[in-house]
């Protein structure tokens, strides 16, 4: 009984968080001055061509197709649609790295969709994909930034075609690192090689100039 009426309470205060942000979005001002104009510079970068090879990758590995016709590009506002619940990207990291994100929230609710969005990120940063390469939960769900989206995206085809991933792929091959380690005879000796950058006597010189020097006349 006490658990039932938990669980209600829990679902009356989701819906309520989910009505607040609603409400918020709805009424919130649709930016001016310096942030209109980023808002403005970043959907002149969006580049289709990039979305539409993140959206082909993530057809081919899901098995599903985004929209009607795979060969017409869905363009920033259609990519964002199919986005937005976090459902399409939580098929994709389960594909790439199997039970990576346990549950997928199907509830079209504010915080659920946001919910999905975020264990979509911390998924692919658990599976190596740099912080710095990550899009905001906002970015997605607010439509304020698909330009980095898509760009996240790419980073993680770049990661599961380095980790092997076997079906399809996007990009090239992310670069691994290549640690070098030196013995301390190696380091030491390195302590005695002189830098070009510190100057040296050595190559050109002044041999046959005669720059203040008396001039010889033989009669």
């Amino acid at each position: 009984m006490i658990a039932a009426r938990e669980t209600l309470i829990l679902k009356s205060l989701i819906y309520t968080l989910s009505y607040i942000h609603t409400v918020i979005m709805a009424n919130r001002p649709r930016g001016f001055g310096l942030s209109a104009d980023i808002t403005r510079k970043m959907k002149k970068k969006y580049d289709v061509e990039l979305e539409q090879q993140a959206r082909v990758w993530i057809e081919g590995v899901i098995g599903e197709q985004l929209g009607e016709d795979s060969s017409v590009p869905l363009g920033e506002t259609g990519f964002h649609q199919q986005l937005k619940d976090g459902v399409i990207l939580c098929k994709l990291m389960n594909q790439l790295s199997p039970n990576s994100i346990r549950k997928v929230n199907t509830n079209k609710s504010a915080f659920y969709m946001m919910e999905n969005i975020a264990n979509f990120l911390k998924a692919i940063e658990s599976y190596g994909v740099l912080k710095n390469d990550l899009f905001q939960t906002v970015d997605l769900y607010d439509n304020t930034n698909m330009l980095q989206v898509v760009n996240t995206l790419h980073a993680l085809g770049r990661k599961a075609r380095q980790k092997g991933y076997p079906g399809p792929c996007i990009g090239p091959k992310e670069a691994e690192k290549n640690e070098r380690s030196f013995t301390d005879e190696q380091l030491m000796a390195g302590n005695n090689i002189i830098s070009l950058q510190m100057g040296t006597n050595k190559g050109a010189s002044q041999a046959g100039m005669n720059f203040g020097k008396s001039r010889s006349i033989v009669d």
